[in-house]
């Protein structure tokens, strides 16, 4: 980091540190007791803060990672200013830790952006401190920083263990990994992802070989014509690479720490007989495959200062004109898919205090012919979400997509947040935007926040059957 660069960020962290804070005491006095799953997550804290660390709340159904660190964090921090009393380990002391959190989240985010971006850091200053602080204000995210809620931990590890992954420290990656799993179980696709990156680079440059033997041409590995010869093509070239003992055993010699921690979930699985720890009823796996169509949507709608332009839909024109066999079969598997594959939690239709219910209210349940109407929309949503990794190679994209279906499609409850890692990672390897396009996203992120904080402050409720206040969260 350069000198100049560097003061820039720091008073960046600072300012950012400063406003989150102010928001942070706003929403803890309107909120003091906990609110939604923090009526889960504090009361368990606080049993380890005090040392009662084999007493476990069935009703939860992640790991510990979350209340080991804040007592980890809390500890220290009484001993040293001899705190006593309601104070240590009270709701708003465990909420603080995610807005430490929060800082991490911006300091990685700024690392990963100049690591990805590499090429482009003699002309980009403004760019890339712009663009963390741009990510670090992802609404969905940003909005449980003020929350007890295992997000912004979660992020942090996963975003701990991709750079890690980045700089080649594999065995301090794999550490980062665990910890992230700690956190929430689901995040070993991540850590799978990041072991994906380590094969993809071995077979990209297998692909290269090859195909300089058959052409005399430079072919970047990306460059694979988007059709059912390409995918076959694709197809059969990986079967080979994976097969092949030599590629099998030059892979695991980079990415064994990654097999360990693989290994050691798998032995998890099968102790605790299934991921999910608690209580199962609510969290049942099933092929909920338009949830890929949704976080598409999702992601057009929150990339879209920074994806979308006049050419992008032109060549989304040009394609169709181009392949219509192609995006005409795309369209009808999108078809069978939503027709056979939709899947609706029952969280989903009964609790009206997050977006997902209103969403779902309004636009799905106006008629069952909407859900079909809105597949072209998918289409164009997928295809704007592939077209932003032209830059990336052929197997990187291939293993992150892969790492997409294994989170997504799997979830039957629409949840906002389970798209909060894959999201970032998307837009983190898009290729860095312009300084206006940047304003334009953090304008977008700080309008949607403000309102977001604004309605869940002044906009409560109550239930006909409860006294409790109610308040709308993502």
């Amino acid at each position: 980091m350069e000198k100049f660069e560097g003061y820039i960020f720091t008073a960046l962290c600072s300012t950012n540190f400063l406003i989150s804070c102010l928001l942070f005491s706003r929403v803890t006095r309107e909120q003091r007791e906990p609110y939604m799953d923090e009526i889960f997550h504090v009361p368990q804290a606080q049993k380890y803060c005090h040392g009662r660390f084999s007493e476990w709340d069935p009703m939860i159904t992640t790991l510990p990672g979350l209340y080991l660190i804040s007592v980890g964090v809390i500890k220290p921090v009484v001993w040293l200013a001899d705190l006593t009393g309601e104070v240590v380990c009270s709701t708003a002391m465990l909420r603080f830790v995610n807005l430490l959190f929060n800082c991490g989240n911006l300091y990685l985010l700024y690392l990963l952006v100049c690591k990805l971006h590499v090429r482009e850091k003699t002309r980009t200053t403004s760019r890339r401190i712009l663009s963390a602080l741009s990510l670090s204000t992802f609404p969905v995210l940003y909005f449980f920083n003020f929350l007890y809620y295992t997000d912004a931990g979660s992020t942090f590890f996963i975003l701990f263990t991709y750079l890690m992954t980045l700089y080649g420290c594999h065995k301090a990656a794999a550490f980062l990994g665990v910890c992230s799993v700690l956190f929430r179980q689901t995040n070993i696709i991540w850590v799978a992802f990041c072991a994906g990156t380590l094969v993809a680079a071995k077979m990209d440059e297998a692909w290269r070989l090859e195909h300089s033997k058959k052409t005399d041409e430079k072919s970047a590995t990306s460059q694979v014509p988007l059709s059912f010869s390409g995918a076959k093509k694709v197809l059969l070239f990986s079967l080979g690479f994976l097969t092949s003992a030599s590629q099998v055993k030059a892979v695991l010699l980079v990415a064994w720490p990654y097999a360990v921690v693989a290994t050691g979930f798998l032995a998890f699985v099968v102790l605790n007989d299934g991921i999910v720890v608690g209580d199962r009823t609510s969290h049942e796996a099933c092929l909920n495959f338009p949830q890929l169509f949704y976080f598409f949507s999702f992601s057009l709608f929150f990339s879209l200062p920074v994806s979308l332009c006049y050419h992008r839909i032109l060549r989304f024109l040009q394609a169709l004109k181009k392949q219509p066999l192609f995006f005409l079969v795309v369209t009808f598997i999108c078809l069978l898919l939503v027709w056979k594959f939709t899947f609706v939690h029952k969280y989903l239709l009964a609790d009206n205090r997050h977006f997902p219910f209103y969403v779902w209210k309004r636009i799905f349940q106006r008629h069952e012919l909407v859900r079909f109407l809105l597949v072209p929309a998918y289409v164009f949503a997928g295809w704007n979400f592939l077209d932003s990794f032209k830059s990336r190679s052929l197997f990187w994209s291939l293993a992150f997509l892969v790492c997409l279906l294994a989170a997504t499609v799997p979830q039957k409850l629409l949840e906002f947040r389970y798209f909060i890692v894959p999201y970032l990672i998307y837009r983190l390897h898009m290729p860095l935007p312009s300084l206006p396009r940047l304003i334009e996203e953090f304008l977008l992120y700080t309008a949607v926040n403000a309102a977001t904080i604004y309605i869940f402050i002044t906009k409560t409720f109550q239930w006909p059957d409860s006294t409790a206040t109610q308040r709308f969260m993502w």
